[in-house]
C-alpha cells in the first residue's frame, strides 16, 4: 500500500516502504519528504552522456553505473544521484546504496543550491565516496570534487579534458556536452565551424 507522503513526519522504514510504491520519486531530508521534478532536455543529455561513457568504461570490471533510479542513503537522508557507481556493495540493499565511489548531478537553477550545499555535506560523509561531480546544464562547467583533495573545486571548460581519478577514466568536456543546447556550445560549435570553413 503506498504512504501518504502528506504527514508531517516519516521514519526512514516508513520512507523506505512507500517510495517502492509510489509513482513519484520522492527524496528523504531529516524525516521530511520532497517530491521529485521532472528534468529538462539538456539535463537528461548530459546525464545519458556520462553514464554511457562510464558504463562503457566499467564494462568486464565489477563496478556498476546508475543513472536516477538508485538512492544513495547520506548521513540518514536519501538522495537520487543522478549518476553513481558501485564497485562493492554485494550485500547492499535493492533499492538504496550507501557505498558509491563517485556521484554525479547536473545542475539546473531549481536545484544548484541543494546541490552544492545539503547534497554535497552529506555526501563527505560517506566513506566509500571519492569525488563528486557537479555539471552546470545552462553553461559549460564541470565542477569536481576529490576527497584526496580536501573536497577542493576543479573547474573544467570546453578544451579541457576531465580524469575522474576513481574511475581511472579521462573524458573530454566537448563528450560530456555532447548534444546539449545551451549558449556554450552554440558558440563553440559556431566557431569550430567557422574554423573548419576556413581550412577548406
Amino acid at each position: 500500500m503506498a504512504l501518504d507522503y502528506a504527514q508531517s513526519y516519516l521514519t526512514e522504514a516508513e520512507y523506505l516502504h512507500g517510495e517502492q510504491f509510489s509513482d513519484i520519486k520522492h527524496e528523504y531530508i531529516h524525516g521530511d519528504v520532497y517530491a521529485m521534478a521532472g528534468a529538462s532536455r539538456n539535463h537528461n543529455i548530459i546525464t545519458a552522456n556520462i553514464a554511457r561513457h562510464i558504463g562503457n568504461h566499467l564494462e568486464q570490471t565489477p563496478c556498476t553505473v546508475f543513472s536516477s533510479d538508485l538512492k544513495v542513503k547520506a548521513d540518514g537522508n536519501f538522495f537520487y544521484p543522478d549518476v553513481l557507481v558501485v564497485c562493492d556493495d554485494e550485500q547492499g540493499d535493492d533499492y538504496y546504496t550507501e557505498k558509491p565511489i563517485i556521484i554525479v548531478e547536473a545542475l539546473s537553477k531549481a536545484t544548484r543550491r541543494n546541490d552544492k550545499s545539503l547534497k554535497m555535506t552529506a555526501y563527505k560523509t560517506i566513506p566509500s565516496l571519492q569525488e563528486y561531480v557537479l555539471i552546470e546544464q545552462d553553461c559549460v562547467d564541470v565542477e569536481v570534487c576529490r576527497r584526496t583533495t580536501g573536497w577542493l573545486s576543479e573547474h573544467y571548460f570546453l578544451g579541457d579534458d576531465v580524469t575522474f581519478s576513481s574511475l581511472n577514466l579521462t573524458l573530454s568536456v566537448v563528450d560530456i556536452y555532447a548534444r546539449v543546447n545551451n549558449e556554450d556550445m552554440r558558440d563553440y560549435l559556431q566557431q569550430l565551424a567557422i574554423e573548419q570553413s576556413a581550412t577548406l
